[in-house]
């Protein structure tokens, strides 16, 4: 190592030192005003996001068909079941539309054609006097679409053609179910629960 023996180089040597250590320092700050800077702009953007609201679970009706068919008259089986949050599932068998018109237009009036597909709101449990409506059974549930479609005046009922070969097994549209007892179990059901949506899955 050369010994620095004039005054002159030494003071050079000195404010080259100084510099280099301020400007060491000046990097070293200006990385953690960086680092700083971002973290803040990052909470920022993070207090700016829209806060997605939880949505809680409400009671619904879903209806799905499946691969069954009533042996007697070949009418598709569809599968209505209510889920209630916190409680086991219920199903019931149903018929929608006639056996024949499985494939026409849903969304037509008149059509004979099965529910179109989308969510419907649930209306209040009307009973049904003995008699007086005989393929309608006990009660009626009126259904609402919440969607633009053709189809009018639709609900929940029993069929009680539902599998006898008089022409009249299965509905206009409306939502059949096959047992008595079932659609009485559902009315109460829909009525302890407050059930007021209804999805048509296919």
């Amino acid at each position: 190592m050369q010994i620095v023996r004039d005054r002159r180089t030494l003071r050079r040597c000195l404010a080259r030192t100084v510099l280099a250590t301020a400007l060491l320092g000046l990097g070293v700050t200006s990385a953690a005003r960086a680092d700083r800077e971002d973290g803040e702009r990052s909470s920022l953007m993070a207090l700016l996001e829209p806060v997605q609201p939880q949505v809680e679970p409400v009671p619904t009706l879903v209806l799905e068909r499946t691969g069954r068919r009533i042996a007697s008259t070949g009418d598709p089986i569809w599968d209505l079941r209510l889920e209630i949050p916190g409680e086991p599932t219920r199903r019931f068998d149903a018929v929608s539309g006639r056996a024949n018109r499985q494939n026409a237009d849903r969304d037509r009036m008149g059509s004979r054609a099965p529910l179109p597909a989308g969510t419907y709101s649930v209306g209040p449990v009307e009973p049904l006097a003995d008699g007086a409506y005989p393929e309608l059974g006990p009660v009626w549930i009126s259904i609402e679409p919440t969607f633009t479609t053709g189809r009018r005046v639709l609900g929940i009922h029993q069929d009680p053609s539902a599998g006898r070969l008089n022409s009249q097994s299965g509905t206009l549209g409306c939502i059949g179910l096959v047992h008595r007892k079932d659609m009485l179990d559902l009315s109460s059901l829909i009525e302890q629960s407050g059930t007021q949506r209804l999805v048509v899955m296919n």
